[in-house]
Order: structure tokens, then sequence, then C-alpha cells
């Protein structure tokens, strides 16, 4: 049903009329130096994969790319970050494979379970729908700050924090609220995955820069053009299909490119369903900002 004819997050295999599997599957060299966290990090991107096209996830393997001479109690935390990451899902990790690297690597393959009349793409985005993101922007900046021994202790446990929490409740509300489309928001940046949004369902998209969420030091960073090699690229592809307002600045403007590693959910909400998601949120304490909405000019503004 979804496979590589769609840039969508995960491939969707029709089984009967009631399931479908959803496979998906990612991993990468660490973003922080806490092993535990890294590999919770690592574990909670990749079932993203499958919380973005409204799937339930319940297996899934290790895939690990780790150096020889890594001590094995720094391995194992890795390990069991990402064992503690899908036993929150409710997933079961049934094995793996591992070979030698020079740098670790670590994710999953994932394999769950969707409806295959209800299951989320990035298709069927409608003028006058609401744009939802369910976690700030900054990840990227920071980690990169991280990396290069500038990022302070507060900073890195609020970004750590925020790629830890899975988008499991913001997956079932999008479920529960019969939404059609949504992505989440990871390498290719908010702007990269929007497009691929607006491209899909031949629609634009336009974002209110000022409701844009971001974590407390991303700014700090973004103004010291402290980014990933990621976000660069992010800009210079994108680029071309996102008209800025003057107002915004370019390093705001690359915040807004910047890289995340598991990001939260961009959510489509047709403007009816806005009240029901508030109440959903609120009740299920999962936190969203409504940051635009989309257009008929098939392109991304930013004002």
């Amino acid at each position: 049903m979804v496979g590589l004819d769609d840039p969508d997050d995960a491939a969707v295999w029709k089984l009967d009329e009631q399931r479908a599997l959803v496979v998906t599957t990612d991993f990468f060299t660490p973003v922080v130096d806490d092993p535990y966290d890294y590999g919770a990090i690592a574990a909670a991107n990749a079932l993203s994969d499958v919380y973005a096209m409204g799937g339930i996830p319940f297996l899934a393997l290790n895939i690990a790319a780790l150096p020889p001479d890594l001590p094995p109690q720094i391995s194992g935390e890795i390990l069991r970050g990402g064992a503690e990451a899908a036993h929150q899902a409710g997933v079961v990790i049934a094995g793996g494979h591992t070979i030698q690297d020079k740098e670790p690597k670590y994710g999953l393959v994932v394999i769950g379970f969707v409806h295959p009349q209800h299951f989320l793409s990035k298709r069927g985005a409608k003028p006058g729908d609401k744009l939802v993101l369910t976690k700030p922007l900054g990840f990227g900046t920071t980690t990169t700050a991280l990396k290069q021994g500038k990022a302070e202790p507060q900073d890195i446990a609020e970004v750590v924090g925020w790629m830890k929490k899975l988008n499991k409740t913001a997956s079932e509300i999008a479920v529960q609220l019969q939404l059609t489309t949504a992505t989440d928001v990871t390498g290719f940046s908010l702007l990269g995955h929007a497009w691929e949004i607006a491209n899909l369902s031949l629609v634009g998209l336009h974002f209110d820069f000022q409701a844009i969420p971001f974590i407390s030091c991303a700014r700090k960073y973004g103004e010291e053009f402290i980014f990933p090699g990621g976000s660069a690229d992010n800009r210079l592809y994108y680029s071309e299909y996102v008209d800025f307002s003057s107002s915004i600045s370019e390093a705001e403007q690359m915040l807004l490119f910047d890289a995340q590693t598991s990001g939260g959910l961009l959510l489509v909400v047709p403007a009816e369903k806005i009240n029901r998601l508030e109440e959903k949120a609120q009740e299920l304490q999962q936190p969203f900002w409504v940051i635009g909405e989309v257009t008929n000019t098939q392109r991304i503004k930013v004002d």
C-alpha cells in the first residue's frame, strides 16, 4: 500500500481487510554522550516512523555497529536504553544483528499494525486545515553544540528529555480523531518534511513563526550558527520552495531547516477538529502547538 513510490515514513503491506503491517528501520551515530540516553533516543526515533503512520508497533530487531574495543558496559547501556524505550512502547525486541565498525551506530527495525483504511500518510492535506506540532524544535543545533563542547548541562538535559519522549500518545490522538495526514519531523527538518506533505497533497503551507515552539536554548545556539551538516543540506535543497518574511533572520530561518533527531509529529488537522484535539491532548497530557494552516498556493510561506 505504501512503498518505494511514496516518500513516506514507513512501508505498509496489507494483510487482510482489518490489518496491515507497517515496517521501518532507522539507526545513526551517537547524538549525545550518555550511552543509555543514546540507545533510548535511537529507539524512540525508529519507533516514531510507525507512529507517524498511525500504527501500533509490536516487534523490533536491534541493528548495531560497535567498535571492537568499546567497553562491554557501554554497549550494554546502549542496548539497555533501546530495550527500555521499546518496553515503554509495548514493543518486544526479538534479537537483531551486530557488526564491527569504527564508530558506534544503533537503531531498530520496527514492525507494527495499522488498519488498512485508517493509516496516516503525507497525502490528503486540504486548504483550511491546521498544522499542529507535538514537540518543539532545536534538537539539531543543541546536539551539535554538545559535540562541539559548547552546550550547558541544563540544555543537554532538556533536549535529551524531548528526544527520548515517544510519539505514541500523539499518534493515538491522531488515530482517534481519524486524521489522514501526518509525518514526523526528523532529519529533513520541519520545512523539509512539511514540503513533502505540500508536494504530495498539491497544497501550500503557511507557518506563523511566532507560534512555532523551540526548546529554551535553541535560539542561543542558532544565533551562533551551530548547526549539523544536515541542516545546511536541508536549506540548500528545500529553500527554493519556501518564502520567508523579511522580518525573519537568517539564523531563525536555519532553525526551521534544522535537522531533528526524534522530533515530534506534524499533524494536519481539519479546523473543526481542533477543539477535540485540544480536549484529547489535555486529557492525555500531550503537548501540542498550532503553528499554521494549509493553503492552495503550492508554496511554503513563513511570516
